[in-house]
């Protein structure tokens, strides 16, 4: 029997024997800018995600990247005044370390963490307490923000006042804590949300995904995108049922787990408009589907010599669910802003985040030590800034994908088809996702079947 990784998470933890939380953290490590205290790993340094319960603290370095884009995120926010002018009371709702909120009030500009009154919530008050005084040991530089803590569950805990920013980062599924962060949110705000619970989302898991989602993936080459569609279109739904809309400003699908930033804002109009977002993915369509695709606006309008390899369908339109084309319903509307993408460079985030050289440092980091941590910042925002122009392009197109399709053997140079396609005057650029070459245009199909032809590696 398969299991995934939540199911041996827990029986891991049913066999553990407790450790002390009396004794304090022996190990002293640093992500990006910000120092912590974390007890030392029984398999050494771990490089992926961490297993929850082997530690009185849970730490997951395979998130690193998601709190560096949280942090630039924070700081495009306040810049574009999304927040406001005022205080900004932000949540880190399921903290464990708290390392996401320390590294808010830590790497965020002087103006910026002032303003920033950061709270931890967890139900491991040692945890909470760790976060503290690990605070208080290692405090920012500029010594403004502010973070304190609760002690409880978050669902009940989040509702004691209006948030601008609000975390969920559990271990598995959002779900239920979605509707309780939406409504405790301010007029407008920004909710960020993790998913770990990949194998349901991607459709390797049906009945979960049924279940926790109310959806249908089929699990081809792009199961992770319709697997952020679906969950951007739950939280969307999450948001209508409290007189609320989306607006999505950034959707990653990073190793284990899928992440979704959207801004929240109360709207009775935009939650009535709610099915005007939502649809189908169908893969193979036939000539009728992708004619109403065309018509619908979700699919460029193009001869149909040759049918495209997908088209997104209004939610209102006749489908079987249980064809096995179809996936959804899912988000069918812009997956990011592409302004937020812009904000995401590779010189923003070296001079927010990454940890300059430091004589007489306290983990004793040599010079090469400090190179790699910079090389790990870079990777979170990896192609982001690049594909920043394409973000709100309808196609996302498997280049493998596109050469099986077409029988053409060899597949086309992703590089060498977005410059054609940018050359013949339409939007394109290599998409962020995962190690699967992509690419997002906004190109008619056929336009984009004959490139691909003149662009085929000869044999």
């Amino acid at each position: 029997m398969k299991l995934d990784i939540i199911t041996w998470a827990l029986i891991i933890c049913d066999n553990m024997v407790d450790k002390s939380v009396g004794e304090w953290p022996d190990v002293l490590h640093r992500e990006g800018k910000t120092l912590m205290r974390l007890f030392s790993s029984p398999d050494g340094d771990r490089i992926g995600p961490a297993i929850k319960g082997e530690n009185p603290v849970f730490y997951n370095p395979a998130m690193s990247r998601s709190r560096t884009r949280s942090v630039l995120l924070m700081q495009y926010a306040i810049e574009n005044e999304l927040l406001g002018k005022d205080l900004i009371y932000a949540v880190d709702g399921l903290s464990a370390t708290g390392l996401r909120a320390r590294r808010w009030l830590n790497e965020l500009p002087q103006k910026s963490a002032e303003r920033i009154r950061a709270t931890i919530i967890d139900m491991n008050q040692f945890a909470l307490d760790l976060a503290l005084k690990t605070h208080e040991e290692f405090p920012p530089l500029h010594s403004k923000g502010e973070l304190k803590a609760i002690n409880g569950d978050l669902r009940s805990a989040i509702l004691n006042q209006g948030w601008h920013w609000v975390d969920i980062d559990p271990y598995g599924s959002p779900i239920p804590f979605l509707d309780t962060a939406v409504q405790s949110i301010a007029r407008k705000g920004i909710l960020e949300v993790s998913a770990t619970d990949t194998a349901a989302l991607t459709g390797s898991s049906k009945n979960p995904l049924l279940r926790r989602y109310g959806a249908r993936v089929r699990n081809d080459g792009l199961a992770h995108d319709s697997a952020l569609r679906v969950l951007l279109a739950t939280v969307g739904r999450a948001a209508s049922k409290h007189e609320r809309r989306i607006e999505p400003l950034l959707s990653i699908w990073d190793s284990h787990h899928l992440r979704v930033s959207v801004r929240v804002i109360r709207s009775i109009e935009g939650a009535n408009k709610i099915e005007e977002s939502l649809g189908w993915r169908v893969f193979s369509p036939t000539r009728e589907e992708v004619l109403a695709s065309i018509e619908s606006g979700l699919h460029p309008k193009s001869n149909l010599d040759i049918t495209p390899i997908h088209c997104f369908l209004p939610f209102g339109y006749p489908i079987n669910r249980r064809d096995e084309r179809v996936s959804g319903p899912m988000w069918i509307k812009n997956m990011g802003k592409k302004e937020v993408l812009k904000f995401m460079t590779e010189e923003k985030v070296l001079e927010m985040c990454a940890p300059s050289l430091i004589k007489d440092d306290i983990l004793s980091w040599t010079k090469k030590d400090f190179e790699y941590e910079k090389r790990r910042i870079l990777r979170s925002v990896k192609n982001l800034s690049n594909e920043a122009n394409a973000i709100e392009t309808p196609h996302h197109i498997l280049v493998d994908s596109l050469s099986s399709w077409l029988k053409i053997g060899s597949p086309p140079s992703p590089k060498k088809l977005v410059k054609r396609i940018l050359d013949s005057g339409y939007c394109a650029s290599l998409a962020n996702y995962g190690r699967k070459p992509s690419i997002r245009t906004d190109a008619p199909w056929d336009l984009i079947v004959k490139l691909t032809l003149e662009t085929q590696p000869p044999i």
